[in-house]
């Protein structure tokens, strides 16, 4: 990552295919800060290197976040799934943003023979052969019931109405966030540019706090707001982010921006500059 391009461009991903790649990911949501890379450029580009070096590359679609996301809240978004034709496979978590509960997720094969059948196992159960394309044979179903009875609960509209107030609370977020001196916003929640979430780091001028002390100071409070660093060029660099779901009220938000907004009172008043310590991180399980 350089600051200038935070998502995997086109002309840098043809730059690493060689005889010995086997897929391209392009992520509808990265991890990092939320936002969509352009899967249908980075096809083109794929295509365009076919065309000169008969190198055929397909792509797997890394939508783990972004992929209950974009049908509802940005339906006229670049195309992304098998509107491509070089996208084989699509991911999607759906104990993330498609509202089931944990431990259930989705991954989807343009067709069969996108599968290699080495990867299946064939387990013979109660005198039937039961294909399957998991570490392990038998789980619990739960999660598959509560995720069907959510989509014919919700339908289109609901997924779409449930989103939207996420993308509109992180939006809100942002605009709070980027109205502190020194505090630089880098993803607002805009729904065409990526996932419920707002992500920020510090003007490089600010000297009186890290982004570590903002992060224990609003531990005190009850949030959990990790900091951490980028790849590449960004990796000495901090960011912070908060991911925005549906029990994520705007009156919470409020709370939350309150909360930071003395946080930064608060150190910013110590007569002591930053940088003496480095507290840790909040680590995730």
């Amino acid at each position: 990552m350089r600051a200038d391009r935070l998502c995997l461009t086109p002309e840098e991903a043809v730059t690493h295919v060689d005889d010995n790649t086997i897929a391209v990911v392009p992520a509808l949501g990265v991890t990092y800060h939320g936002l969509y890379e352009d899967v249908a450029g980075i096809a083109s580009a794929l295509d365009d290197l076919q065309a000169r070096t008969g190198l055929d590359v397909p792509i797997h679609v890394d939508a783990a976040s972004g992929g209950f996301v974009v049908p509802f809240t940005d339906p006229g978004h670049n195309p992304w799934d098998f509107r491509v034709p070089r996208v084989k496979s699509i991911n999607a978590s759906g104990h993330k943003f498609g509202l089931a509960p944990l431990g259930v997720g989705w991954v989807l094969w343009r067709e069969a023979a996108d599968l290699p059948d080495d990867l299946v196992f064939h387990v013979s159960y109660l005198g039937g052969d039961m294909p399957t394309f998991q570490v392990n044979f038998s789980r619990p179903a739960g999660q598959v019931i509560a995720q069907y009875f959510d989509f014919v609960h919700l339908g289109r509209s609901g997924y779409a109405a449930i989103h939207g107030t996420a993308h509109a609370v992180a939006r809100e977020c942002a605009a709070g966030i980027a109205s502190l001196p020194g505090f630089r916003v880098l993803h607002d929640g805009d729904p065409a540019k990526g996932i419920p979430a707002v992500v920020w780091t510090l003007d490089p001028g600010v000297q009186s706090f890290t982004l570590h002390e903002l992060s224990d100071r609003l531990r005190m409070r009850g949030w959990q707001v990790q900091t951490y660093p980028f790849t590449g060029d960004l990796a000495t660099r901090d960011f912070q982010r908060i991911l925005v779901r549906r029990d994520f009220s705007r009156e919470m938000a409020r709370l939350f921006l309150r909360d930071v907004r003395e946080a930064v009172a608060f150190l910013g008043s110590r007569p002591s500059a930053a940088g003496s310590s480095r507290p840790s991180s909040y680590s995730h399980l």
